[in-house]
């Protein structure tokens, strides 16, 4: 059986874009599927927490604790890492004046919940430029050094950045901020299942990172890490029963995000099938699988820039099973084009080609970029194709 057929992905398409949304595998869908099943056979006993839910959710949650080296009570659930990063920035106490520092490279949503964090207390967001292409990890490092004043309170940076696909040095960031009184907020999104983590050694103040993406759970299903000693700061974007009301032998930290108003669990209770199944894919497991995809990633890109005649425009080191390389969309479009050269390019691509991944101007301008997934159902033989085609649509 091949891989790709355990998901239930279209034929008809090259699926190149594993990295915006994830795929759930069948065999993880019928489980929440059975899942949802068992919830609408007694709600009251399966939702209320005293009861079958919080037993459930603690399962789930020694087993994240264990994927990523940290104490479960200092793990809690979360819709998305967008959702984490938003609980994050509303609770901390920013004073007016004080500074947010993010990138160029970080993903728009949470840039955007930053500034939204600064207007609402009357602090500030800096922005430190790591460029693209780069040669170090260094660059990433002095760009964020630069921007660093004794206004800032708190860096948020990506682990994998979503745009150019890039690892971030988490450690040398967070071991330069702590050296200088500042609490780092990491944006995990895609490290979960496609790097091995140890919060434990990273020592971030805040991690929060997703499961419906490289480790393919259901969407709606994602942790937020927390330092014992800031815990008591951080609540939920919804505030609902624990506010008030405790749990035996349980933090507020993890009582409030374990509730939050009537949710369906089941995207969070079906994790650990998506772990079994990821892990049994190859005899190594989920390392196997990580190193895998990640070779898979950098053959992927050799072969485009080959292709485009280029050199890869970031170090091996920086590559985990998402890669981006820059592009010049114009000269892939046809002539009489009206639209925006990165979307047209995109538009032909999956239309006219059937292929979906991304194309887009990072930062609003060139160079444009175009983003390739590699997932265990995805092979390399389909970036040979996007390479030909591209070379067939250059003028």
């Amino acid at each position: 059986m091949h891989a790709r057929d355990h998901w239930q992905l279209n034929p008809r398409i090259d699926f190149l874009n594993h990295g915006s949304f994830g795929a759930c595998p069948k065999i993880v869908l019928q489980k929440q599927h059975d899942l949802i099943r068992s919830l609408e056979q007694d709600p009251i006993a399966y939702l209320a927490p005293e009861r079958d839910l919080e037993p459930k959710l603690d399962e789930v949650r020694n087993k994240i604790a264990t994927l990523v080296n940290a104490s479960a009570t200092d793990i809690a659930f979360v819709r998305n890492a967008t959702d984490g990063v938003n609980a994050v920035l509303s609770s901390i106490p920013l004073q007016p004046g004080e500074e947010i520092l993010i990138t160029n490279h970080g993903y728009n949503a949470c840039n955007n919940a930053a500034q939204f964090a600064a207007q609402r207390t009357g602090a500030r967001v800096t922005m430190a430029d790591v460029p693209f292409p780069l040669t170090t990890q260094q660059a990433v490092l002095d760009a964020l050094d630069s921007q660093i004043s004794p206004q800032t309170r708190l860096i948020l940076v990506d682990h994998v950045t979503s745009p150019t696909g890039l690892i971030f040095p988490v450690e040398e960031i967070i071991s330069m901020a702590h050296a200088r009184n500042i609490c780092v907020l990491v944006d995990g999104a895609h490290a979960p299942g496609m790097l091995q983590l140890d919060l434990s050694r990273m020592k971030p103040d805040f991690y929060t990172g997703n499961h419906h993406k490289w480790l393919c759970g259901p969407k709606t299903s994602g942790f937020l890490y927390v330092q014992p000693e800031l815990q008591h700061q951080v609540r939920p974007n919804v505030i609902s029963h624990s506010a008030n009301r405790p749990r035996p032998k349980r933090s507020r930290f993890i009582s409030e995000f374990d509730w939050t108003g009537t949710y369906d669990p089941s995207p969070l209770l079906a994790v650990p099938a998506a772990l079994d199944f990821m892990r049994n894919l190859y005899p190594g497991g989920l390392v196997e699988l990580l190193e895998t995809n990640r070779q898979k990633a950098l053959l992927a890109r050799r072969i485009l820039c080959d292709a485009l005649a280029m050199e890869p425009p970031s170090p091996d080191c920086m590559i985990g099973s998402l890669v981006t390389i820059p592009i010049d969309a114009d000269q892939f479009c046809r002539r009489g084009e009206t639209g925006a050269p990165a979307e047209t390019l995109q538009k032909i691509l999956r239309w006219d080609h059937q292929f979906e991944l991304p194309v887009f101007a990072f930062e609003g301008k060139d160079p444009h970029c175009l983003r390739v997934s590699m997932q265990a159902y995805n092979e390399t033989s389909q970036v040979a194709r996007l390479a030909r085609i591209l070379l067939s649509l250059k003028r």
